[in-house]
Formats: structure tokens, C-alpha cells, sequence
């Protein structure tokens, strides 16, 4: 391993659900209410459930009120939409989260648009995405802020750094390019068309993976001392483990680009862990602000 310090995504996710832990409690101490969080899952894929089994566990873990809706893989966008219309009226729901992929024959924009940006924990309503975008108070993706928290927690100040995205999805570049502006990095924002990708990523002080392509980005696309967020997650085949086995990488060839950068996150224990636990900071901050009381520090 060369000079590139480990990002410990697992460590940090643990200390802020432990902070959020303690924010649950004082607002049940201090206001006399309970934050809640719905998650909602439609169908029987494998990776999703054992999302929404781990979402529901770390609510409970930290004190907070846990709504499971599980519904057939045939539901009708119709039901599905009248469960949202009623999880928008439920007092005691503050954050409505309906786990992605959904099935064919459901309109995943419509379902998004339905959930009342209040409760939009996932931040992916166009009311938060505008908010975000023109520097409002709002509901942010989980993914990103999580990364937004590492780099500061390592970085302090990112006044001034140059930040490169790779990758423009609403869930992960977009507003990661957008929070990155809020901290007045300058920001571009790379992708697959992108002209010399390599000699854009050299220029990043701060460089965001995130286009699901296994090690797409190699050492020498790295400045020195760079701080490298790796977002991706993706299972290749690993023969060395035996017939069939697989093993997970991110976007970047991590062992070549330790060598270079000053700090990097590892897949897994990155930025995986601090989804979930953004997901129940978002949680505590919507119920906050729909009730008008300060958020408390986490």
C-alpha cells in the first residue's frame, strides 16, 4: 500500500448514527416526539430486501419509529400511489422511502413526484433537486451528502478545491457536483463522452467516482495527494475464490491508486455504510423542520 490513507466509511457512519441516536432521544426527551421513517419495497428483488431489512434495523437502533410496507412484485402503480397518498397524511411518518429498482409496470418518476418533498428523505423529489440546486433548504440524496461528510471530516475546508465528478446521475453526480459547489470547490463534472477523462481526473484535487464501471479509474488518472471518493459498487468475477465466486469492486483500481492519492475510500467499508446513516439523519432533520423545531447537532 502506498501513501493513500483509508477513508473509513464504516467508522464514520457509526459515530453519526450514534449522534443521530442522541438526537432521537433529546427530541423525545425535549419535544415529545418520535421521528419515523417508511420504507416502502415492491417485489422480491434480493439486494433490495436485505436494503430495506438493514434500513428498518439501524431505525430501530436508533430510537426511531419504523413503517415496513412490503408489497407483490404485480402491484398496480395505483395502489402503490394510494399507499403513498396515505403515508403523506400519516403524522406520525416524516420520512417516505420507496426502494428502487421498481417493477416494470410501475412509473418510477411518478412514484418519486408523489411523495410530498417534505417527507423526501431520499431527496430525490424535483422540489429538493431544485432547493439543492439553487442553494435552499433541502432534503440531499444520501449518497452524496455521505461523501460530502467524509471529504470534510477529512479535508475541513474545501474552499478552492478543484472537484471532478465522474458520473451525471440525478441520484449521485448531479447532486454531488451541486454540494461540492455549496463548499466552494470548483466543480466539473466528467463522464462518458468526456474528452481525455484521464487529463480531467488529474486536474481533481477531489475526485468523485461514480459511473458503475468496475476500476474504470487507474493510478495514473490521479494527481498526487488527491483525495479520492470511490461511489461505486460492482461485483466482478473472482476465480481465485472458487468456481463462480465473485468479490466487489469499485469505479477505481484501488490497490494503483492508493499508491498515489493522499486518502481514498475502500469498497466495501466506504461510502457504502454512510447511506443508511445519512438516510436516518435526513429522517431526524424532516421531522424537525415539518414540526418548526431546530434540528439538533449531528
Amino acid at each position: 500500500m502506498g501513501t493513500g490513507a483509508i477513508i473509513d466509511g464504516k467508522a464514520f457512519a457509526e459515530g453519526l448514527r450514534g449522534r443521530v441516536a442522541g438526537a432521537v432521544a433529546e427530541l423525545v426527551r425535549d419535544r415529545g416526539f418520535k421521528p419515523g421513517l417508511a420504507v416502502v419495497l415492491v417485489g422480491e428483488d434480493p439486494a433490495s430486501q436485505v436494503y430495506v431489512r438493514n434500513k428498518a434495523k439501524q431505525t430501530v437502533e436508533v430510537g426511531m419509529h419504523s413503517v415496513e410496507h412490503r408489497l407483490d412484485a404485480d402491484t398496480s402503480q395505483e395502489t402503490l400511489l394510494a399507499l403513498i397518498a396515505e403515508l403523506n397524511a400519516d403524522d406520525a411518518v416524516d420520512g417516505i422511502l420507496v426502494q428502487l429498482p421498481l417493477p416494470a409496470q410501475i412509473d418510477s418518476q411518478a412514484v418519486l413526484d408523489a411523495i410530498d418533498p417534505a417527507k423526501d428523505v431520499d431527496g430525490f423529489h424535483v422540489v429538493n433537486a431544485g432547493r439543492l440546486a439553487t442553494g435552499g433548504a433541502a432534503l440531499v440524496p444520501c449518497t452524496p451528502l455521505g461523501c460530502l461528510l467524509l471529504l470534510k471530516d477529512r479535508l475541513g475546508d474545501l474552499s478552492g478545491l478543484h472537484a471532478v465528478v465522474v458520473g451525471r446521475s440525478n441520484i449521485v453526480g448531479k447532486p454531488m457536483a451541486q454540494l461540492l459547489l455549496g463548499a466552494n470547490c470548483t466543480v466539473t463534472v466528467a463522464h462518458s463522452r468526456t474528452r481525455d477523462l484521464a487529463a480531467v481526473c488529474r486536474q481533481a484535487d477531489i475526485l468523485v467516482a461514480a459511473v458503475g464501471r468496475p476500476e474504470m479509474v487507474r493510478g495514473d488518472w490521479i494527481k498526487p495527494g488527491a483525495t479520492v471518493i470511490d461511489v461505486g459498487i460492482n461485483r466482478v468475477p473472482a476465480p481465485d475464490k472458487g468456481e463462480g465466486k465473485t468479490r466487489l469492486v469499485g469505479d477505481v483500481a484501488f490497490a494503483e491508486a492508493a499508491e498515489v492519492a493522499g486518502a481514498i475510500t475502500p469498497v466495501p467499508g466506504g461510502v457504502g455504510p454512510m447511506t443508511i446513516a445519512v438516510l436516518l439523519r435526513n429522517t431526524v432533520e424532516a421531522a424537525c423542520r415539518r414540526r418548526g423545531v431546530p434540528v439538533p447537532g449531528m
